[in-house]
C-alpha cells in the first residue's frame, strides 16, 4: 500500500524543501497540502473537529507555491492538494496553475478538491454557500474544457470560456469524461457527492477514513450506474491516524493509497513522526497511479 502524508505547512513549520527531500528519501508516496487563503477573525462557523480552531489554519502556505518547491527537489514524490477550495478560485487562472505544476513535475500532481467548511472565508471570495457544490462542479467542467486536447468551449451556470488555446496540458490523458490530472473529491459520504465524483473525477478523498465499509459499496454502485469502469475508481483515505490494523482493513476494501497526518511542527518533530511511520511503509516500491 502506498503511504503519502499531509501536513499544514506554515511559516512556523518544516519547509516544503526539507520535507519533500525527506519523504522521497524514505520512500513515502506523496505529499498533499491543504488550503486556506485566510481565516476571518470574526467567525461564527464552528471548527468541524470541535473546540478552538488550531493556530495553523490561519498560517497555511499557498499549496501550489509550496508544492512547486517540493517538485524541484524531488523526482518521484507525488504532489497533491488536500484540498483545493475550488469555489474560491478563478477557474481559468487555476487551470493554468494546475496544468503548469503537473507539466513541470512530470505528471506527479493530484488535484484534491472540495467545498470547504468556513462560511466566512468563502463569503469573502463572493461564494454563496448554498450553491457552492454546484459552483465547484461548474468550475471543474470549465477547467476540463481548457485541458482538452482541442480548443473546447464551455458555457455553464456560473461561468464560461471560449474555445481556447491553453497550454501546457496536464500530462495524464483524458479518461472518458474526465480530463486533466488525477482528480479526487473530498467530502462526507452522500448522494450528491457520489454523483459528482462519478461525473467528473477519478475518485474520493474521505477525510479520516471512517465508515468506508458502509459507504464504499454505495459509491461503487453510483460509479457503475454512471457507466464508469469499477477498476478505475480510486478511494484514498485522507488525514488518517494510521495503525497496522487500520491499514490492513483498507487493503481488504481494495484501497491502494492512504494519506497519513503529520503534525504542523518544526523539522525535528516532523522527522520523529516520519520515523514512527516508517514500519507502515510497504517493503516494495509501488509506482504512482
Amino acid at each position: 500500500m502506498r503511504i503519502a502524508v499531509t501536513i499544514f505547512l506554515t511559516d512556523e513549520t518544516i519547509t516544503p524543501v526539507q520535507l519533500a527531500r525527506e519523504l522521497e528519501a524514505r520512500g513515502f508516496a506523496g505529499l498533499y497540502l491543504p488550503e486556506h487563503t485566510h481565516i476571518p477573525a470574526e467567525r461564527t462557523t464552528p471548527y468541524p473537529a470541535g473546540g478552538d480552531l488550531p493556530r495553523e489554519y490561519g498560517r497555511t502556505l499557498d499549496p501550489f507555491v509550496a508544492l512547486a518547491q517540493a517538485a524541484t527537489v524531488t523526482e518521484r514524490l507525488g504532489l497533491g492538494t488536500g484540498i483545493t477550495l475550488l469555489a474560491q478560485h478563478d477557474p481559468i487562472a487555476l487551470a493554468k496553475q494546475v496544468a503548469t505544476l503537473d507539466h513541470l513535475s512530470g505528471g506527479r500532481f493530484t488535484l484534491g478538491l472540495g467545498y470547504g467548511w468556513n462560511v466566512e472565508e468563502a463569503a469573502d471570495h463572493g461564494v454563496t454557500w448554498r450553491t457552492r457544490r454546484d459552483l465547484v462542479r461548474d468550475r471543474v467542467r470549465l477547467m476540463q474544457a481548457l485541458w482538452a486536447d482541442e480548443p473546447t468551449a464551455y458555457d455553464g451556470e456560473f461561468g464560461s470560456v471560449r474555445a481556447s488555446h491553453a497550454h501546457p496540458k496536464p500530462v495524464r490523458k483524458p479518461r472518458g469524461r474526465v480530463v486533466g490530472p488525477r482528480t479526487l473529491v473530498g467530502g462526507a459520504a452522500g448522494p450528491k457527492l457520489f454523483a459528482h465524483i462519478a461525473e467528473y473525477a477519478d475518485g474520493w478523498l474521505p477525510i479520516g477514513g471512517r465508515g468506508l465499509t458502509e459507504s464504499l459499496p454505495v459509491l461503487r454502485s453510483v460509479w457503475a450506474d454512471a457507466g464508469r469502469d469499477p477498476a478505475d475508481l480510486q478511494v484514498v483515505p485522507y488525514a488518517v491516524q494510521p495503525t497496522p490494523g487500520k491499514l490492513a482493513h483498507y487493503a481488504e476494501l481494495g484501497i491502494g493509497e492512504v494519506v497519513v497526518q503529520l503534525p504542523p511542527a518544526g523539522r525535528t518533530e516532523v522527522l520523529r513522526a516520519l520515523d514512527a511511520y516508517a514500519p507502515l511503509l510497504s517493503s516494495g516500491r509501488t509506482p504512482r497511479p
